[in-house]
């Protein structure tokens, strides 16, 4: 097993959370086991996953084969949308425990909020999540997607702040009022889709910046995330990319980098994935 070498980021709640982890979103289940197993090797202690995904189970199968504590590995996972009415939410986050093998998870979020669906009421969803809390079988718990405006009403109507809240961010999309509100409640931005599925890979600026540093555009971006305060999961399948995505912590950015990287922002024009105003998708 390679040296764990990356930061921990203290929570809200008194926990910590490894600032850079895995993710599996659209692994196939039958390459998830590996595919973890790999960045495990690599030196990964944190694993983002999701009901929506299908691969829970293989992510903990993965943990197991690799011989490791269950308390050195930081895992989430999120609410499936299907799942938002408090009853349902229990019943799926006993079945998330079950399909991993664990008595708790690290972290447990709401995957979006989905003000159209549910009457909006994602308040009521979000203190099924207090009681997971509560009662140890979620260390911490937090949102994805969450828009300003949402996350104002749960500091308004709920009695627990979200540890974290998940987002699409990247250089075209840097999402900046809602980090600046996570920064300002003392709410962690995670960053999905870090390098936009691969679309700033081409970008000139990202590939003169990584030619003179002798990294990869991907390290680039990575490193501007962790510097930017943010969390980050890059995803690959593939074994060179996941180790190449884990060397970021022997480098930084100057300001003159940074700024270069952030007048990318192309604002909400840069948005790849859906408006969490406006996104109701329920799977069948």
């Amino acid at each position: 097993m390679a040296q764990h070498n990356v930061p921990d980021i203290s929570l809200n709640d008194g926990n910590t959370i490894p600032q850079l982890g895995f993710g599996v979103f659209q692994i196939d289940p039958k390459d998830t086991a590996r595919a973890v197993g790999t960045a495990l090797e690599v030196g990964y202690r944190h694993i983002d996953t999701a009901q929506m995904y299908g691969n829970e189970a293989e992510v903990g199968q993965a943990i197991r084969a690799a011989g490791l504590d269950r308390r050195d590995v930081f895992v989430t996972s999120k609410l499936n949308n299907g799942f938002h009415r408090p009853e349902d939410a229990r019943k799926a986050f006993e079945q998330t425990l079950r399909e991993l093998r664990f008595d708790y998870l690290d972290l447990f979020l709401i995957h979006w909020p989905l003000p159209t669906r549910y009457d909006g009421d994602f308040v009521a969803t979000w203190r099924a999540l207090e009681e997971f809390q509560r009662d140890g079988r979620a260390r911490s718990i937090g949102v994805s997607n969450f828009q300003v405006a949402h996350l104002e009403r749960l500091a308004a109507e709920a009695e627990v702040t979200p540890a974290v809240n998940q987002v699409e961010a990247h250089p075209y999309f840097g999402n900046d009022e809602v980090r600046a509100y996570g920064r300002t409640h003392n709410i962690l931005t995670e960053a999905w889709a870090p390098i936009a599925q691969g679309k700033v890979l081409d970008d000139p600026t990202l590939v003169d910046l990584a030619e003179e540093l002798g990294r990869t555009v991907a390290q680039v971006v990575l490193r501007w995330h962790v510097q930017r305060g943010d969390i980050v999961f890059p995803k690959s399948t593939t074994p060179a990319r996941i180790a190449e995505n884990f060397q970021i912590f022997d480098f930084s950015l100057d300001d003159a980098a940074m700024e270069r990287i952030d007048s990318l922002n192309k604002g909400e024009a840069g948005r790849n994935g859906p408006n969490p105003d406006t996104f109701d998708y329920v799977p069948d």
